[in-house]
């Protein structure tokens, strides 16, 4: 189970060329938090990045962050707490994570919004004006442009200004180990030279492999071939050294799909377009699965249907709330959303049979007005009507992220297969196995964040042993 790079475990050097208290490999999300705490902690910092600028898996996501108990839901009046937090997570998952990881990361996420807002200055604020799959409360916290290369560069700027270093085109080949300590790594610089550098302790930040095809058919051959939407990047190495290094791996299979991205423009639809009341049709005019269950397993859905695509469906007031999201607004710049005064008409624009649309939006929304039950056992009763004029946008089936990985300890040091974990390497974000279950169905808004910013943390926070 190794990455194309063949990413290699080596005994240490007789002599290193420098010497760092904390090396990160990986400058997304969960590498930037874990360098701010470590910061914090007194530690000296420096974070290996291997593209030329820091962005990862969550450059590419909406950047928006799940907590529980936060001021910023008191002040919108939403009573919530870890406890329901962490019981959402796993009624998703149904039941299929670790509990105690579960409530450690429940637990952890209000403060890491706090934290990041007050000690570094994070304008964080509120998704309050539409609901998450499987949320009983809103508690999905973004910054103002809902973007996730806005979250990265805040992170950034926090990182730098707290004096963590980063070296960007820096790719990490080796880590040097012995007995169940590691040493330091080898990189590549970006001028091509390599360097052996040693450290008192080493965290995986470096998100998981779902760039990696051959570890994707291995893993999760439901959604191999699939659109990758992901950060190409990753390629498995923590996996690829966790193996070698006897730690335990878990949920391998687990991953984040996604199943609204439009196509072939290849934008992020945001789920709202759903929540609030759209719906989907495949190439022939036909509902064909109960939407309200989640984006994630949407994509093996859709990618199900003819041409492995499908149209979203939804109206004017619903396009108004999803433009709060920069991909969304993107997507209407390059013409990826079509408007309609009539459901005849977005059937010519979209290539769909009329009357096949016209009768699967009868149905739908004689099913909100409790003129029957949905045939897909979708709750609709009282929902808001779609009404004119009406917006369409063609959209395909996506792999975003794995979300199995490396287990670890409330500390987020990475635990061996043997029992115990070992003494000076942390896994946090992708690296480590997040709270998503076992397969995509698991994943529950907002999983892959969740991890970073808490195990991140964590992992800064803790001292080797």
């Amino acid at each position: 189970m190794t990455a194309p790079d063949n990413p290699g475990i080596a005994p240490p050097p007789a002599r290193f060329d420098a010497h760092v208290q904390t090396v990160i490999i990986g400058a997304g999300a969960a590498g930037l938090v874990a360098a701010l705490a470590a910061r914090e902690a007194g530690q000296a910092v420096l974070l290996l990045e291997r593209d030329s600028v820091p962005s990862g898996s969550t450059a590419l996501s909406a950047g928006l962050i799940p907590a529980a108990g936060t001021r910023f839901q008191a002040r919108a009046g939403i009573k919530d707490d870890a406890a329901r937090f962490a019981a959402d997570i796993q009624k998703k998952a149904e039941g299929q994570n670790d509990a105690a990881l579960v409530d450690l990361m429940a637990g952890q996420a209000a403060p890491v919004i706090d934290w990041l807002a007050d000690r570094f200055g994070l304008p964080f604020s509120l998704v309050d004006d539409f609901d998450y799959p499987g949320h009983s409360r809103r508690r999905m916290h973004g910054l103002p442009g809902r973007s996730g290369q806005e979250l990265i560069d805040a992170l950034r700027s926090a990182a730098e200004g707290a004096g963590a270093d980063i070296l960007c085109e820096a790719r990490v080949t080796t880590l040097f180990v012995q007995a169940d300590r590691i040493h330091g790594v080898g990189f590549t610089r970006p001028d091509g030279a390599t360097e052996a550098l040693g450290c008192d302790r080493l965290i995986l930040a470096c998100n998981g492999y779902g760039g990696n095809p051959a570890l994707v058919a291995r893993h999760m051959p439901k959604i191999a071939g699939a659109l990758y939407f992901g950060h190409p990047g990753n390629q498995g190495e923590a996996l690829a050294w966790g193996q070698v290094l006897g730690a335990r791996i878990q949920h391998p299979g687990a991953y984040q799909g996604h199943g609204n991205v439009a196509h072939p423009h290849g934008i992020l639809i945001t789920w709202a377009v759903i929540t609030e009341g759209g719906f989907q049709v495949n190439a022939l005019g036909h509902r064909f699965w109960n939407e309200a269950q989640g984006y994630s397993e949407a994509a093996r859905a859709v990618l199900s249907q003819p041409g492995g695509e499908a149209v979203t469906v939804f109206d004017a007031r619903i396009a108004e709330v999803a433009r709060q999201f920069a991909d969304f607004r993107q997507a209407e710049a390059q013409g990826a959303i079509r408007h309609a005064e009539t459901m005849a008409d977005l059937a010519v624009q979209m290539g769909l049979p009329g009357p096949a649309l016209e009768e699967s939006f009868a149905s739908f929304e004689a099913a909100k007005q409790g003129q029957g039950r949905d045939p897909f056992g979708r709750v609709l009763a009282g929902a808001a009507s779609l009404s004119p004029p009406f917006c369409a946008v063609r959209v395909t089936g996506a792999l975003f992220h794995t979300q199995g990985g490396l287990a670890v300890d409330a500390e987020a040091r990475v635990r061996r297969a043997d029992g115990g974990v070992f003494s000076n390497l942390f896994a946090c974000g992708g690296a480590a196995c997040g709270v998503s279950g076992a397969g995509d169905a698991g994943y529950l808004s907002g999983n892959g964040l969740l991890s970073a910013v808490t195990l991140g943390r964590l992992a800064g926070q803790a001292q080797s042993l």
